[in-house]
């Protein structure tokens, strides 16, 4: 895995495959190993960038709440490292707020847009409240105690599926202070209707059809924001369909990326 630097944090990410540079950036609390079937499947005809954000998988944790904006900047100086003026940028929930954080920072760079299982609203005040809640708890019982009841909202087949065991393994490898950042940044993003509004870029909205986080209504919600956007809705799969239900997913992907050619 290859290391680049931004304001003194080594920031971890693998770039794999020729072609159509995509940034793929991944949901709270795992890794970038969180695409490996994508990039297994796809890497032969597109060029895919995949960091580990901030405070997870290899990458350190920065000072603060690693909010969005945080994040949004550190992708923009890895294509700047890598010489990308744009990429399809694509993100599944946290790194949906991410890839929209891009968007207000320089939406030039954005060649077209991936959103799965993602809102574009700002938490409401019970949910900034849980947040908090969920960050006090990591730092006072430690990670498992959160990641337990996390997964059961993420994977449809549940924690005891072969999914569920690979979500809850890459979120046992965060560290308590690195989710409690991650939840307090999560609850300061801005909202991102604006912003989606103004995008006129390809867009592909993806939403499993199971999610409770993120439902088919917040998926709608963007899809109707972002004129020529589509559509598309895993079976069989709740907040990470790329993880759950790959083969659907990488099809979907797939024929996006090939109308960009």
């Amino acid at each position: 895995m290859l290391t680049v630097a931004v304001d003194g944090i080594p920031l971890h990410y693998r770039d794999v495959g020729q072609g159509l540079p995509v940034l793929l950036l991944h949901a709270f609390p795992l890794d970038g190993s969180a695409f490996d079937k994508q990039v297994a499947a796809l890497s032969g005809r597109y060029r895919f960038i995949v960091p580990d954000l901030r405070g997870f998988g290899q990458s350190r944790l920065g000072e603060g709440p690693t909010e969005m904006r945080h994040m949004a900047k550190d992708a923009l100086a890895l294509l700047d490292a890598l010489n990308i003026e744009a990429a399809v940028v694509g993100g599944v929930s946290m790194g949906g707020y991410v890839a929209m954080a891009i968007l207000r920072e320089d939406a030039g760079r954005v060649r077209a847009l991936v959103l799965v299982d993602t809102k574009c609203t700002v938490d409401d005040a019970a949910g900034k409240e849980t947040r908090e809640t969920s960050a006090k708890k990591a730092l006072s019982e430690g990670t498992p105690a959160v990641i337990q009841g996390l997964v059961p909202k993420l994977v449809h087949a549940g924690p005891d599926s072969p999914v569920g065991r690979e979500v809850t393994a890459m979120g046992l490898a965060a560290s308590p202070q690195a989710l409690a950042a991650g939840q307090r940044g999560l609850a300061l993003r801005p909202d991102s209707r604006d912003i989606l509004a103004r995008f006129a870029g390809p867009t592909l909205v993806v939403v499993g059809e199971h999610d409770t986080v993120a439902p088919l209504a917040s998926a709608q919600q963007m899809v109707d924001l972002v004129q020529g956007s589509r559509l598309e809705v895993i079976a069989n799969a709740a907040h990470l369909p790329n993880q759950e239900q790959p083969e659907a997913f990488n099809a979907v992907l797939d024929a996006f990326l090939a109308s960009l050619a």
